[in-house]
């Protein structure tokens, strides 16, 4: 990479957006490789990755950062170890480390993935060696510690050696608590000398207490002196020491042999590890920035939008559009100082820099960049006192060098060309640069304040303006980017808001030429013009969208009625159809039971001369069975709506069923939803759903024994034949679902009673899961019923444990 190149890359600050990256990795080695990051020059290479970059965000949103905080360098020390040294605790720690955050990172990696399979490869690669891991962690549990577990050898020395501190500690003890030594001793503590235990004598009493001197005080008054009867134990003592520091030294050196025997794939997992560690990085700074990955062009094309500058305040900082390399290879880009066209400048080399590093950059979905083999930029004021360099020779010695460089495979950016010099021959500087540029096929950007260069990109095909936005009533740059249109300087009206007096901004004006005048206000017209449109076009969209939102709610609220509207007649139409489903199964075990009933009192009728004829009965039933059949075919399209009740309808009353014609009574009300009882029948059903019969309807059925108008009931059995009270048939199935245990219990009794009656084997009782306590009452019902051969609770297809099935005797 050249020098000119590595300079651009500094003065677009690359090295400040790849501190940013550093600062996101976790290892050092990572860190240092972050800072040392540079664009590659071939699509594939910048395709890789940001596939690489894309497939960490994926992972780092669904199972975190994998942790990289174990991955130190362990080179130098493996070399070492190869070359048969030992080395030492933190070193062996740091391998240890390193293996730990290979098989960590390894774990992350997920069987079953659903991410790019860029980084398949690092994580599939990483070997580790639990069996050298732990045994590193079992021998050398911190830096300065061999556990005795790292052999049996070290933990008998160990065991010896606190035996051998035990007994030297007692002799010693018994010295310092006697009172024949008190008047001999300058302390009554133990301490130690060279590794030996010893005990202060007085310098005038040393003789009394036989041993050997082994230090004496500064001030000559003390001497320390271990006991001749201690001096045994201090020998064993330090035998042991030396055998306990030998076998730790193999130990090292056996630890060490093993790691370098695998110094290979230690070496490789680590490089995988901090390769990892970048990426992981450049995942999470995307994070930070909430960048996304650009498009990358084969044609040298750019188009960005809503750009930011990665190292300008997000909650501040104006998106930019910007477009080169379609319809035009040059961009002439104008306006007041201090409006943002610099940055514009920065913003588009800087992006190009990171998308080529890796990097996400910090701009909406769908921009676009191509891959340049040369990124090169002359901004910013590099006068020199020391090299007699003026800022115009600063800046022509970089475009000089620049052109020297600048190929078809270039992106060239140029911050007020020809300025610092003479503005006629500037500008005609600046247009020969632009016309050289294109010549050599490098895409190019370019800020000045010369109007020839307005023009000259207003009149050349493949130039083209783009202004910073500057707003004319607060007479306050708003760092806009705007394509298309040339931009003014607006000195008079910075210079003006700053304070500069008005005289003088008069006579300034004075001093400009007709044409220059007329050229300005053509510009300011047609600035204001433009504000005016984007202003009417921004309205022109709110609008649109509140009408498109409006126009939505609408068709989902029209879709809602619907959708209720529906579900109301299927739940009315089920529910008719349960209920006449019930009531003819109830008219079969009646015309059952009268079967059986006719054939026996008949039997004992005719023994009398007499004939019964109960065929009147099972009409009457089967004529209210076709007429509710009939009535919910067909229903009654001038029915009248359901009266609304007088008061609440409460336990006790009777209601009437639209359609069924039958009064039902009301076991119990919670609020809307109601418990009906219609002969064998129990269902819920919601107030508003239901006819209350008031009191006076309520008497007339009393007197007439509870008989609707339109027929007699089932059990009635005309021409003076003897009533018989009918029965409902034997139901297999009883849902007993949100009663209370009490009342469930009586139910299930009569609901057993009367599958004994209608001589069934199996039944059905569905009580639910919820809290289980209706399952134990069932079940303690079941268990006292001399009827219940067996019960047990359902299987799957069954329901499970919501349902109880029971075995009757026969």
């Amino acid at each position: 990479m050249s020098e000119l190149t590595e300079k651009s890359i500094r003065t677009l600050e690359l090295p400040r957006v790849l501190e940013l990256l550093s600062e996101q990795a976790v290892s050092a080695e990572a860190k240092e490789r972050c800072l040392c990051m540079r664009p590659v020059d071939e699509r594939e290479d910048a395709e890789r990755l940001l596939n690489e970059t894309d497939a960490a965000r994926v992972m780092i949103g669904r199972h975190g950062s994998p942790s990289f905080s174990g991955v130190k360098p362990v080179a130098e020390a493996l070399d070492r170890a190869e070359r048969g040294g030992a080395l030492n605790l933190r070193e062996l720690l740091t391998v240890a480390g390193v293996l730990t955050a290979a098989r960590r990172t390894r774990e992350y990696f997920p069987d079953e993935r659903q991410e790019s399979a860029a980084l398949d490869g690092f994580f599939l690669s990483l070997r580790g060696n639990r069996f050298l891991e732990e045994k590193i962690r079992r021998c050398i549990p911190d830096e300065d510690t061999v556990s005795d577990a790292a052999s049996p050898e070290l933990a008998d020395i160990r065991r010896h050696m606190r035996m051998a501190q035990s007994k030297s500690r007692q002799i010693l003890q018994k010295i310092i608590t006697s009172p024949s030594y008190a008047k001999i001793l300058q302390e009554s503590i133990i301490t130690q000398r060279d590794g030996r235990f010893v005990v202060p004598v007085k310098a005038e009493q040393r003789g009394a207490l036989p041993g050997l001197v082994h230090d004496i005080s500064s001030s000559g008054a003390t001497v320390f002196v271990e006991p001749m009867g201690v001096v045994q134990a201090n020998n064993e003592l330090i035998e042991l020491q030396a055998k306990e520091q030998k076998e730790i030294d193999r130990i090292l050196a056996e630890l060490s042999n093993d790691a370098a025997a695998h110094r290979r794939d230690i070496e490789d997992d680590y490089n995988t590890l901090v390769r990892l560690d970048m990426i992981f990085a450049r995942g999470q700074l995307s994070y930070k920035m909430d960048a996304v990955r650009p498009v990358l062009r084969r044609d040298g094309a750019i188009k960005l939008r809503k750009a930011r500058h990665p190292l300008l305040n997000p909650k501040t900082a104006v998106p930019i559009d910007l477009s080169l390399g379609e319809e035009f290879d040059t961009l002439v880009i104008t306006g007041p100082n201090t409006g943002g066209k610099t940055v514009s400048l920065k913003t588009l080399g800087l992006l190009t820099l990171m998308a080529q590093c890796g990097l996400h950059i910090p701009a909406g979905d769908g921009s676009a960049l191509s891959v340049y083999e040369r990124v090169l930029a002359d901004i910013g004021d590099e006068q020199s006192i020391e090299q007699s360099l003026s800022t115009f020779s600063a800046h022509m010695t970089n475009i000089v060098a620049i052109l020297q460089e600048a190929d078809s495979h270039s992106l060239l950016l140029f911050d007020e060309l020809g300025a610092g010099t003479d503005p006629v021959e500037g500008a005609a500087l600046a247009i020969a640069v632009i016309r050289r540029v294109r010549a050599l096929g490098a895409k190019s950007a370019a800020t000045t304040h010369y109007a020839e260069l307005k023009t000259f990109a207003m009149t050349t095909a493949g130039v083209e303006n783009a202004s910073c936005e500057f707003d004319v009533e607060t007479l306050a740059p708003t760092y806009r980017l705007i394509i298309g249109i040339p931009g003014k300087s607006n000195a008079f009206a910075i210079s003006r808001r700053l304070g500069l007096p008005e005289d003088i901004i008069a006579d300034a004006q004075a001093q400009m030429s007709g044409d220059s005048v007329r050229f300005e206000d053509i510009l300011t017209q047609l600035e204001e013009k433009r504000q005016a449109l984007e202003r009417r076009e921004t309205e022109a969209e709110r609008l649109y969208r509140q009408r498109e939102e409006d126009a939505r709610k609408a068709r989902e609220f029209r879709e809602q009625m619907e959708r209720a509207k529906d579900n109301a007649k299927s739940r009315g139409e089920a529910e008719a159809k349960r209920i006449l489903k019930d009531a003819r199964s109830a008219a079969d075990g009646v015309f059952a039971e009268l079967d059986a009933l006719r054939k026996a009192h008949e039997k004992a009728l005719l023994e009398r001369g007499a004939v019964v004829d109960s065929n009147e009965a099972r009409a009457e039933l089967r004529r209210k069975l076709r007429e509710a059949e009939e009535a919910l075919s067909h229903p009654d399209p001038r029915q009248e709506p359901i009266p609304k009740p007088s008061r609440p309808i409460r336990a006790g009353d009777l209601v009437e069923i639209p359609g069924v014609r039958t009064p039902a009574e009301v076991v119990s009300a919670d609020g809307e939803i109601l418990r009906l009882k219609a002969g064998a029948i129990n269902m819920k059903v919601k107030a508003s759903e239901v006819r209350l019969i008031e009191a006076p309807e309520r008497a007339a059925l009393a007197q007439s024994g509870g008989k609707k108008k339109r027929g007699a009931s089932v059990g009635a059995v005309p021409k003076g034949g003897v009533a018989i009270a009918p029965r409902a048939a034997a139901q297999r199935e009883l849902d007993i679902r949100g009663m209370e245990t009490i009342e469930a219990e009586g139910v299930v009794e009569n609901f057993l009673s009367g599958a004994v009656m209608g001589h069934l084997e199996t039944v059905v009782i569905i009580h639910g899961k919820g809290t289980g306590a209706l399952r134990k009452a069932v079940h303690a019902v079941l268990k006292r019923n001399k009827a219940v051969k067996a019960f047990r609770l359902g299987v799957y297809g069954e329901g499970e444990d919501g349902v109880t099935v029971v075995t009757l005797k026969k």
